[in-house]
């Protein structure tokens, strides 16, 4: 009888895990199942049970796969796992190493969404108390948008509507594809930094949520999180919501409601100033009023004493008061008249055409206000708007600073 040869664990499970690596039909198997057991280790690896009616295996997803997924598994969701199947030596048991991972029925972005959202409102970025009120009345609002769509040219005719006096500030970008959030937040950035700004318009029109995903991206959350100018984002249309949206210290449903959002209405200014001068008459008349009745009455009491050493004393108290009535009459109407002018300079001073009646010009390329020759190409048609009339020019040659 031949001597028998006995295998160690070891020796028979290492055989076993070399069938397994060498069967192409376990290189790379697509499974689907329920989740169970899920376990996020603090390396970052997925440990979880992939299951069926009448069977399951054990499913491995290590860091380098698990950080790409978009959404946190949790015991009980279908999905779709994508790996290779081998053997753990040291149990002997088989399992699968994931390396793509698909939810079934919710969509990815969708969960990705509420993950973040979730992460950042527990972190505090939501916080009413951390936003910052929006001013009044903005010298200059900064535009964070694509310069090629429909937004730009909604809000600023709608600021140019609304309040002429105020200047925009476009700041180009990205805000659709891989590179938009990195562009989107490097924008916010460089308006921080320029300080030339009141408050900034972040967005762009409507769209599905993966035209609309870098605005929930982390790097664009942050970066309007820590801008010190006043931040309304305007994304999407008025069913639209991003993280974005709950970041920045005033949400619009749309790029014109932003626009309105950040500008007072220089008609109802108007309304205003025309009110508080009617209110002002009106006060001054009943001040008149109310003085010329106690007039009346002095003289009364007057008449009705009588004496001939007071009446002189009487008059000359009469006198007095008239004169202290006429003074603060004067004052009132002088200081009040004063200040109606101020206003009402102010207003006509930063009318553009009252600038061009100083001598000044608007030119524009394309339809495009050009403040710096950095715009300007030579061979360019620059429309020059002055007071009487329009001069159309072709451009031989651009100077910055006395060099070509």
């Amino acid at each position: 009888m031949a001597e028998e040869r006995y295998l160690t664990v070891t020796a028979l499970t290492k055989y076993i895990k070399y069938k397994f690596d060498h069967d192409r039909n376990l290189e790379e198997v697509l499974l689907e199942g329920e989740i169970s057991n899920f376990k996020h280790n603090s390396r970052g690896h997925f440990y979880f049970t992939l299951k069926d009616e009448n069977a399951q295996i054990s499913a491995t997803m290590f860091v380098s796969y698990a950080s790409k997924v978009k959404f946190e598994p949790e015991d009980g969701m279908k999905v779709f796992v994508k790996g290779k199947v081998t053997v753990y030596e040291p149990s002997g048991s088989y399992q699968i190493n994931v390396t793509e991972l698909k939810s079934d029925g919710v969509g990815d972005l969708y969960l990705a969404y509420e993950k973040l959202k979730k992460e950042l409102e527990e972190k505090g970025l939501f916080d009413i108390a951390h936003k910052k009120n929006l001013p009044r009345f903005p010298k200059t609002i900064g535009v964070i948008t694509s310069p090629t769509g429909a937004a730009i040219r909604d809000i600023i005719n709608t600021i140019t509507r609304r309040y002429p006096l105020c200047q925009v500030i476009l700041y180009p970008a990205i805000v659709q594809g891989n590179d938009a959030k990195d562009n989107v937040a490097m924008q916010i950035k460089k308006a921080n930094s320029d300080g030339l700004c009141d408050v900034l318009i972040v967005g762009r029109g409507g769209g599905s949520i993966e035209d609309l995903w870098a605005f929930n991206e982390p790097v664009v959350a942050y970066a309007i999180y820590e801008s010190r100018i006043p931040i309304i984002s305007a994304v999407g249309h008025e069913i639209d919501f991003t993280i974005a949206d709950f970041v920045a210290d005033k949400r619009a449903a749309t790029p014109t409601a932003a626009a309105e959002l950040a500008t007072p209405d220089i008609r109802i200014l108007r309304e205003n100033i025309d009110y508080n001068v009617n209110q002002l008459s009106k006060r001054i008349k009943y001040i008149l009023d109310e003085k010329k009745l106690y007039l009346m009455h002095i003289d009364k009491r007057i008449d009705a004493a009588n004496p001939t050493n007071n009446l002189k004393h009487k008059k000359e108290l009469l006198a007095s008061y008239k004169t202290r009535l006429n003074m603060i009459i004067s004052q009132i109407m002088s200081s009040k008249k004063h200040t109606y002018e101020i206003m009402k300079q102010r207003l006509e001073s930063n009318n553009p055409l009252a600038i061009m009646d100083k001598g000044y010009s608007i030119s524009s390329v394309d339809g495009k206000i050009v403040t710096e020759v950095d715009n300007i190409k030579e061979g360019s048609v620059l429309e020059t708007k002055m007071k009487n009339g329009t001069v159309i020019s072709l451009v031989q040659e651009v100077k910055k600073n006395g060099r070509k």
